[in-house]
């Protein structure tokens, strides 16, 4: 949350750094959303765990040749043959106006055009945007994680103010945050910390006020936006002290080990999958985000004893060589076999009445359509689970993209959410229909 530019007269130091406190406090609150939903759990709730790797894949081994139900597995796809009837491929989506190569990283969950434009802000994500619909039924109404992230420059989960919301990376740190129970005097600490949060919004509140007598009506409209966005924030803190009272379900997994290094990319990859499911299972959540950052990627450990010749950036921009090309076959085969794994566990999970994957929407997919040569069109994206008519690849025309955002807005209405539109989107995604 930013505050607004007031061009009459300038806010005073004190003021500005109140501001520049709230802003800084804000990240910390990327788990929470403006109204508290108190409406009882149903028995199979809709969920959502949003993957991107922000090199993709390559393409050609990616996309199946034939359309329809009766197509032949890619290679790539051939890792998932066993769940052939439990995920689409989609051919030719892409979002409008979303183009610049890696500076699209930040807009897959968002469909913010122009991110090379000077001036660029970006828009709210659409992990952010369901949360905001759906209300905190959940500890967290998301989670946002990321494997090798850049904190500082990268996220799949923006505010509606095109704010960043970092990623965690720590497995042990999310592991604490959903199953440790703090003791009297930590529980204490922290809603101490809430109500000093609180009270700084109320003096920037007061001080706001002020000011709002001797601006003109553009600068009001704004400052009247900013009241909104401080309300918004206020009513979390709220929710958060709620929550902070309540015990923290528990787990018979023990804490995860704590992976630093990046080279162990795919381990980390696979931990972060791992927490990410044990999230949704244990109701923590019912909305994940995870960022795969292989641009930030080094060298990194193909196999036991064997490593990349490069990083994996360099690796994208393999202009054909046999070599690079034949690294990130390995790498994508190796990212399928960690797809299949979860929609393994995912499946065998009771989710009330249901299979989990049966009431999660698992998303894989990039900006990069080939990042060899800085495409981002036809963009790879897999949807599987969520109670979906799966068991087809439905291809749109390569010259013309449809919005991958209306392929959003049909997991939107699958999460029970009212939602017509989101970024980009001109309807629904036609061709795919929910199983009941």
């Amino acid at each position: 949350m930013n505050a607004p530019h007031i061009s009459s007269s300038p806010l005073p130091r004190r003021a500005f750094l109140r501001s520049v406190g709230v802003t800084l406090a804000l990240p910390m609150l990327e788990c929470m959303t403006p109204v508290f939903g108190r409406g009882a759990r149903s028995d199979s709730p809709q969920r959502m765990l949003l993957i991107s790797n922000n090199l993709g894949v390559l393409p050609k081994p990616f996309f199946p040749k034939q359309s329809g139900r009766d197509y032949e597995l890619s290679p790539y796809l051939s890792a998932l043959a066993d769940f052939r009837n439990e995920f689409t491929v989609f051919s030719g989506l892409s979002h409008p106006g979303v183009t610049g190569g890696h500076s699209t990283e930040n807009c897959f969950l968002t469909a913010a055009r122009g991110p090379t434009r000077s001036g660029f802000r970006n828009q709210i994500s659409l992990d952010q945007f369901a949360a905001e619909k759906l209300g905190q039924r959940t500890r967290f109404a998301t989670l946002n994680l990321g494997v090798n992230i850049d904190k500082a420059n990268r996220s799949l989960s923006w505010t509606r103010d095109g704010v960043l919301l970092p990623a965690e990376d720590s497995a042990p740190a999310l592991f604490r945050k959903m199953f440790i129970q703090g003791n009297a005097d930590e529980v204490a600490r922290q809603l101490r910390k809430l109500e000093e949060r609180g009270s700084i919004l109320d003096a920037l509140n007061d001080d706001a006020k002020v000011f709002s007598r001797r601006l003109g009506n553009d600068d009001k409209a704004r400052l009247d936006q900013y009241f909104t966005s401080v309300r918004e924030v206020e009513e979390r803190l709220q929710t958060a002290r709620e929550w902070e009272l309540r015990p923290k379900p528990t787990t018979t997994q023990p804490p995860p080990p704590d992976i630093q290094d990046k080279k162990r990319f795919f381990e980390k990859f696979d931990l972060m999958l791992s927490m990410a499911q044990l999230a949704l299972e244990s109701d923590t959540t019912r909305i994940v985000t995870l960022m795969v950052d292989a641009f930030a990627t080094p060298v990194f450990k193909l196999h036991e004893n064997q490593s990349t010749t490069d990083g994996y950036h360099n690796l994208s921009h393999h202009g054909q060589a046999v070599e690079k090309v034949k690294q990130l076959e390995d790498a994508d085969q190796q990212q399928m076999a960690l797809l299949r794994k979860l929609l393994t566990t995912l499946a065998a999970k009771r989710d009330g009445s249901r299979r989990l994957l049966d009431s999660t929407m698992v998303l894989f997919g990039s900006n990069m359509g080939d990042a060899n040569t800085h495409d981002n069109s036809n963009l790879p994206i897999l949807l599987a689970g969520g109670g979906f008519k799966h068991g087809q690849h439905l291809v749109f025309k390569r010259d013309a993209n449809t919005p991958l955002s209306n392929l959003y807005v049909s997991m939107l209405q699958r999460m029970n959410l009212e939602a017509d539109a989101f970024g980009s989107s001109t309807g629904t995604l036609s061709g795919l229909v929910a199983s009941t």
